[in-house]
Parts: structure tokens; C-alpha cells; sequence
């Protein structure tokens, strides 16, 4: 059987190849991004396995169920890029990988939280230039901060148990409380209070209509001065905008993020030999207190080890026997 695989980065081949073994699909590593455009190139395939940045609309899906494929095979958690309803239209499976590895993206939040606050990125190109000067690099105690977690699910949770391992205070809002974060000494309060009193807010919910720019003007200007703004779920949670004001008028005193709602044009692609055209990113880079990195959260060994087995296990499982594990079945 063949899988198309699009938006293909040379780790992609390295670990589904690696894990193929048991499997013995056939595989064709596309770079081009799934799209109406390219859709096409999907043919003979039984499959498909795309990313976070691939556009599966009803248009594309269409196209797929006329060729033949049965299976959309998401490699990540997130499937807001999916028409679900199209899918289940055209009798196309849809599934992902849910829980790869949340202490992968969990510990790359407290990266971003650490280097924005400690400044060791800046120190590092400091000393390479022979400078040992600490002015200008203060930081702030971890120790005794209260952290506001926005979305408790598998890598919400991971966060939050390594913030109580630093001594933070630690609240937290969710649709539902998790017992085993509230047994953390972790306090669930309404959105608008954690966002109030949080000297530092992550954000780890996912893309749905009701959480679309959760983060706007209206947000920011309940954060209390100077707080800190991590993103590491999804690009469309923030008002980039809205951010950009929130810094400039020192609202916002730090701002992480690894996703980017217009990412599609940018990651995943070295763009160091041109001019960008996006003004907004553009304008986040130039503040000297904002950490942007490309969607490099859930890249570990561990994390592309657990995306190639389960998304290979998914496909086989839906092929053999038309059905796999509940919580990898998106439709």
C-alpha cells in the first residue's frame, strides 16, 4: 500500500523509514504542502499523511475520495486544517496522533519562558563577542511567580507538573478540571481571573472557533504589567496584532511563541537568502523581548519516534480492520 506523505522535511524520511519495517508500506515523500494545487499527486495512494500546515479542505478531500484514498493520516495532534464533514462525506478516515510526546512541547515552553527571562541567548552572543558585561541582562525569580495555564490536556498537564516542580503557584482554566492536576495543588479558576492574576500565561488549547484569537486587546488589557505570553499550541489562539500593540506600550513585557497563524508562508523553510514579506512577523522579530521559534516544540527523538510508529499503526489498523484506537480517530 501507498502512502503520499506531504510537507516532507528530511527527519520525516529519516523516522517513518525507520519504523516502516514492520509495516512495509510504500512511501513518497512529496515537499510540496497538500493543497488544490497538489492534491493531485496523491494518486494511486491508499493514503495520505500530512501535517499542521496543510490545507484539507472539502475541495482537496473531494479530489482525494475521486482518486481512491481512503485515509487522511495527521502526523501531529491538532487537525483544525481537516474538513471533517467532508471527510465523513466522501467515507475517508481521518487520524492523528494525539499524545506523541507532551513533554516535548511542554519542556519547550519552559525553554521560552527560561531564555526570555534569563536572557541566555543574549549572553551567549555576548561572550562570543568577548563581552562579559551582565548590564542589561536581569532577570526575575521563577521561585513563588504565578503561572496561569490556559488548556490542561496532555502537554497542559505536563507543563504544569514542571512549573510546581520550580515552586510556582500555578493556576489554570480548562472546560473540564483534571483531578490529577488539581492533586498538584493546581487552583482551576474562569479564564479572565487566571489571565488577571498570572505573571506568566501559556497557552496549551487547542484551534476552534471558540478559542480563535483568545488572546486580543481585550485580554491583553487584563494581564497585569509586564506579564509574560507563551504560545506553543497554535498560531491562531493569538491577535498578533493585538500582541504587537500589548508590547509596544509595555503591556506585554515578554512574548514566546513557536506557532504563528500565518506559519505556512514562513516554517519549516530557510528564507535567509531573501526579504520577508510579512510585515507583522517581521515586526515581532525587530522587539527585543520576543522569542519566536518555528514549530520546534514537539521536535525530539522521542516525540518523531512516537508520530512515525502510532501514524504507521493508525494506517495499518484502519486498512486490516477498518478501525483503530478511539482517541486517534478523528472521523
Amino acid at each position: 500500500m501507498k502512502i503520499t506523505f506531504f510537507s516532507t522535511q528530511p527527519y520525516d524520511k529519516e523516522f517513518f523509514n525507520k519504523h516502516n519495517g514492520a509495516f512495509n508500506f510504500t512511501f513518497e515523500f512529496l515537499e510540496a504542502a497538500l493543497n488544490e494545487k497538489t492534491v493531485a499527486l496523491a494518486k494511486k495512494s491508499a493514503a495520505v499523511c500530512v501535517f499542521v500546515n496543510d490545507k484539507v479542505n472539502r475541495e482537496v478531500i473531494e479530489c482525494l475520495a475521486e482518486m481512491g484514498v481512503k485515509i487522511i493520516a495527521l502526523r501531529c495532534a491538532g487537525f483544525n486544517n481537516v474538513d471533517l464533514a467532508a471527510a465523513k462525506e466522501n467515507n475517508i478516515k481521518v487520524c492523528r496522533v494525539p499524545a506523541y510526546s507532551p513533554e516535548a512541547v511542554a519542556e519547550h515552553a519552559v525553554a521560552m519562558i527560561l531564555t526570555l527571562n534569563r536572557k541566555t541567548h543574549k549572553a551567549y552572543n555576548r561572550v562570543r563577542e568577548q563581552n562579559f558585561s551582565l548590564n542589561g541582562l536581569l532577570g526575575f525569580d521563577l521561585h513563588g511567580k504565578t503561572v496561569g495555564v490556559v488548556g490542561t490536556g496532555n502537554i497542559g498537564r505536563a507543563f504544569c507538573k514542571i512549573m510546581v516542580g520550580f515552586g510556582c503557584k500555578v493556576l489554570a482554566f480548562d472546560l473540564i478540571a483534571n483531578r490529577e492536576v488539581e492533586a498538584l495543588g493546581v487552583e482551576y479558576l474562569p479564564l479572565i481571573d487566571v489571565i488577571a492574576a498570572s505573571d506568566i500565561i501559556s497557552l496549551h488549547s487547542p484551534l476552534n472557533d471558540q478559542t480563535h484569537n483568545m488572546v486580543n486587546s481585550e485580554t491583553i488589557a487584563m494581564m497585569k504589567t509586564g506579564a509574560m505570553l507563551i504560545n506553543t499550541s497554535r498560531g491562531g489562539l493569538v491577535d498578533t496584532k493585538a500582541v504587537i500593540e500589548g508590547l509596544k506600550s509595555g503591556k506585554l513585557g515578554y512574548v514566546g511563541i513557536d506557532v504563528y497563524e500565518q506559519e505556512e508562508k514562513l516554517f519549516f523553510k530557510d528564507l535567509s537568502g531573501g526579504i520577508i514579506q510579512d510585515d507583522v512577523i517581521s515586526r515581532l522579530i525587530s522587539f527585543p523581548n520576543v522569542l519566536i521559534t518555528a514549530h520546534q516544540g514537539f521536535f525530539t527523538n522521542e516525540a518523531l519516534t512516537q508520530i512515525a510508529v502510532v501514524t504507521l499503526s493508525n494506517v495499518d489498523s484502519i486498512l486490516k480492520n477498518n478501525t483503530i484506537a478511539p482517541a486517534n480517530t478523528v472521523a
